[in-house]
């Protein structure tokens, strides 16, 4: 299974907003400025976000985005789930009844027995992705227990600035 581009442009969304000033909600232009994708699509990218209450919205001249809660309590899985959706790693397309037709009783076995496997291993999945949150990734990349902050929107914030706040 492999996570598609969103959950990697949702990652970095949340880790901008984490890192931003919590008084100063993130314009969407900047956002995009740095993400560098289609507009339509993050904007649709944001409205999930929204939605799985991971981000908030404010609109209006000095309007944005901000977390909706702490990075300590946001968690991979939930941004997963928020691009994603729930995690099915086995599809079950039904190639083990149709292989193996001719063996009807044998075939739903394996199948029960196959689909139990997978749905273990995607519970085992979620639960340790459940465990890490945006604060310990941030915390583990900087070297730091306090994210630092900074004011993404300023169009005069330079790497000098920003680097050593976050070194």
């Amino acid at each position: 299974m492999q996570l598609t581009k969103g959950f990697e442009q949702a990652a970095c969304i949340i880790a901008l907003l984490a890192t931003q000033d919590r008084k100063i909600p993130l314009s969407s232009q900047i956002i995009h400025q740095r993400i560098s994708g289609s507009q339509t699509y993050l904007q649709k990218l944001l409205r999930k976000l929204v939605v799985a209450g991971l981000i908030t919205s404010v609109s209006g001249n000095s309007g944005g985005f901000s977390l909706a809660k702490d990075p300590k309590e946001i968690t991979l899985l939930q941004i997963v789930d928020a691009t994603e959706g729930k995690i099915q790693s086995y599809p079950d397309l039904g190639f083990i009844d149709l292989v193996f037709r001719d063996f009807r009783p044998i075939s739903q076995e394996a199948k029960q027995v196959m689909n139990g496997i997978f749905q273990q291993a995607d519970k085992r999945w979620c639960h340790f992705l459940d465990e890490q949150t945006v604060y310990e990734v941030i915390s583990k990349t900087l070297g730091k227990k306090e994210i630092p902050l900074v004011d993404w929107n300023d169009p005069d914030v330079a790497e000098s600035d920003v680097i050593p706040k976050l070194r």
